[in-house]
Parts: C-alpha cells; sequence; structure tokens
C-alpha cells in the first residue's frame, strides 16, 4: 500500500502534504504560516509524529489548495516533519481535516477522493423527529409508540 503525498498549497506556497488517516491532527511547518492567526492552548496535548514527541500548545487556521480546491483547517505549527517515501514533508494532513472535507483515500491505488472539497455542501446535524421534553422527570412528549403517559 502506497502513502498518498502530494503537492498542495498552503497560505499561498507550494507544500509536500502526507494524508496521513493514522493522525489525528493536521500539522504544518512553522515556516509557512508565520502569518497566519494562533490560539494557545489552556492544557497541552503530547502527541508523536514520527518518532518525536510534539506537545500541542496553539494551533493556527490555516487556508490551502489541494489540486487546485480551496479548503480551510486548524493545524499544529511544529518545527520540522521529517520524511516519508524520499520526501521533505511540510505539511501531515490528519484525519480530522480530511473527515470534515469528506477527503477520502485510497492507499492501494494511490487515489485521493476530493468529492467533498468539489462539492462544499455539507449536512451538519439533522433533526428528524424532536421529542418536547415535559415535567421534573424530563420525560419525553408524546411518549415513545406502545408505551402510555403513565
Amino acid at each position: 500500500m502506497a502513502r498518498i503525498i502530494r503537492t498542495i498549497e498552503i497560505e499561498g506556497q507550494p507544500a509536500v502534504a502526507l494524508f496521513d488517516t493514522g493522525a489525528l491532527y493536521t500539522y504544518i511547518c512553522s515556516s509557512l504560516v508565520r502569518d497566519a492567526p494562533r490560539r494557545s492552548v489552556t492544557r497541552p496535548v503530547r502527541v508523536t509524529v514520527g518518532g518525536q514527541d510534539i506537545d500541542i500548545r496553539e494551533l493556527c487556521l490555516i487556508e490551502g489548495k489541494i489540486e487546485g480546491l480551496d479548503f480551510f483547517a486548524d493545524a499544529v505549527p511544529v518545527a520540522e516533519l521529517g520524511t516519508a517515501d524520499g520526501h521533505e514533508l511540510d505539511a501531515l494532513i490528519g484525519a480530522l481535516t480530511m473527515e470534515r472535507w469528506e477527503i477520502r483515500l485510497d492507499p492501494r491505488t494511490g487515489v485521493l477522493d476530493l468529492e467533498g472539497l468539489k462539492r462544499r455542501e455539507f449536512t451538519e446535524f439533522e433533526v428528524l423527529e424532536q421529542p418536547v421534553l415535559v415535567g421534573a422527570g424530563r420525560r419525553p412528549w408524546p411518549p415513545p409508540q406502545g408505551q402510555g403517559s403513565g
């Protein structure tokens, strides 16, 4: 199975990116996101990326393009990411970003499915039927099918 590595655009600059469903967060080399808005986190989180321990102390908001299609994401700025399959990495696109944009990978063929980025329409939350809550017991009304009110 092949790793999926592509040259994308981050903050208007070319970046070699590994698309990695095994990584939760997206990581970007700090040199690419110097001017991106940043936010410190209250309690750092420790992760291991490519054998290197990283304390996530801040996130940045990035904009970029994958095969010419615009996206935005929160990302962890890092000093460096190392190499994968002989490529010096500038970015690691993690599962949260891919899930948000419905980016799918086929490691057997090396195909990057960008239908979500192309469509740019997503259903965040759909209410099929909303019960009305009543009284201190917070029981739904009307009662579920086949149950009395009693």
